[in-house]
């Protein structure tokens, strides 16, 4: 090396992130980032782990993610409370997501065009959903009757479900954007109404 010292021992960079992270955040928000990842559901031990806190510590604050909607509960194999982020909660995020990107007379014509697309699937497939083509597929290949269809390709059926989530999520945004203009309609009208 030119400046004649030696190497320090090697950190685990790992190691050294969430050290970091463990001392720039709360308990709390460590518990609210790992939850917000967490699909399936899992102890408090387990979210304590991640989140680099007690149990106890997690607990009390997945308790209090769970009043405000962000998260559900379940009661798992041995009695124990289970916690994994709520459905609400994610949709929520992902339509201010997209209303944050996306004007509402853009997002209209996206919906029109993922409803247009969704509709060819079912025009050609003679199915309303994935799942029902994936059945109807595997009913024919097992029955082996009639003319053989040709095979379903894994990524369109991937393809379609992702398609009709995102349009869930688009719909879900744009039912917001509209709520919102009310909701600010109804601000400013009762300040405009406000005798001066």
């Amino acid at each position: 090396m030119a400046n004649g010292s030696p190497p320090g021992e090697f950190e685990d960079v790992n190691e050294a992130v969430e050290d970091d992270w463990e001392s720039e955040t709360t308990p709390y928000e460590r518990i609210r980032s790992v939850i917000a990842h967490t699909y399936s559901p899992v102890s408090a031990a387990a979210v304590a782990e991640d989140a680099r806190t007690a149990p106890k510590t997690a607990r009390k604050h997945l308790n209090t993610l769970a009043a405000e909607g962000f998260l559900e509960t379940a009661t798992g194999d041995h009695g124990g409370t289970l916690y994994r982020r709520s459905s609400e909660s994610l949709v929520v995020e992902q339509a201010a997501d997209i209303l944050e990107h996306v004007s509402t007379d853009e997002l209209v014509t996206r919906i029109r065009e993922m409803r247009e697309r969704l509709d060819e699937y079912r025009s050609e497939f003679g199915v309303d959903s994935p799942e029902a083509l994936t059945v109807d597929r595997t009913n024919q290949t097992l029955s082996e009757s009639g003319s053989p269809e040709e095979a379903i390709d894994a990524a369109t059926v991937r393809e379609w479900k992702t398609l009709r989530r995102n349009l869930a999520f688009a719909n879900a945004a744009l039912s917001i954007g509209n709520a919102e203009q009310f909701v600010d309609g109804d601000r400013r009208s009762t300040d405009d109404s406000a005798p001066a």
